[in-house]
């Protein structure tokens, strides 16, 4: 890959990072995962291998349906509320359906059969940004919202995830 395009990419990224975690507004937040999801995707397909294709083909699938299901909670709740400020997150379904695209987003266990399978087709480098950077505005999002979600709902995604990652971490052979 051309090396200035390389630069615009982590550019993008780092830009669609600042966005998503700087916004206030919902819309924003959107368009900022959203510049994440396209700018890693040429990183992820550079090596121009069958396997990394389909891992990026996988990522945009995973990351265009957690997009959807933000977006779709967002507006759920500015129907219900009349507000599009993050913090402002009160209607229970608008936090459940949140929850499950940040839980996407993120790779937690009951979404999180797409992670490995990505990494094993993307370059080290690429798993890198995967596995540090990409996890940032879900995480930022998380924190924003997280006085209106569900306490147990989260205490439970977190400990399946740390239980159950590192039991399939034990019997993964191929990353």
């Amino acid at each position: 890959m051309n090396p200035s395009a390389n630069l615009i990419f982590i550019i993008s990224l780092l830009l669609g990072t600042t966005i998503a975690i700087s916004s206030h507004h919902w819309v924003m937040a959107w368009t900022g995962l959203e510049i994440n999801t396209l700018a890693i995707l040429p990183l992820i397909s550079k090596s121009h291998h069958p396997r990394a294709i389909e891992a990026a083909t996988k990522y945009f699938l995973t990351q265009a349906a957690a997009s959807a299901l933000v977006l779709f909670s967002s507006m759920t709740n500015a129907w219900q509320t009349g507000q599009w400020d993050i913090t402002q997150l009160s209607h229970p379904t608008s936090c459940l359906i949140l929850t499950s695209a940040v839980a996407m987003k993120l790779g937690l266990v009951p979404f999180h059969f797409w992670f490995p399978e990505v990494l094993q087709g993307s370059s080290l480098t690429t798993g890198l940004l995967l596995s540090t950077i990409m996890k940032l505005p879900p995480i930022a999002l998380l924190y924003m919202t997280s006085p209106s979600l569900n306490p147990t709902l989260l205490t439970t995604l977190a400990i399946l995830s740390a239980a159950l990652g590192g039991w399939m971490g034990l019997n993964q052979t191929q990353i």
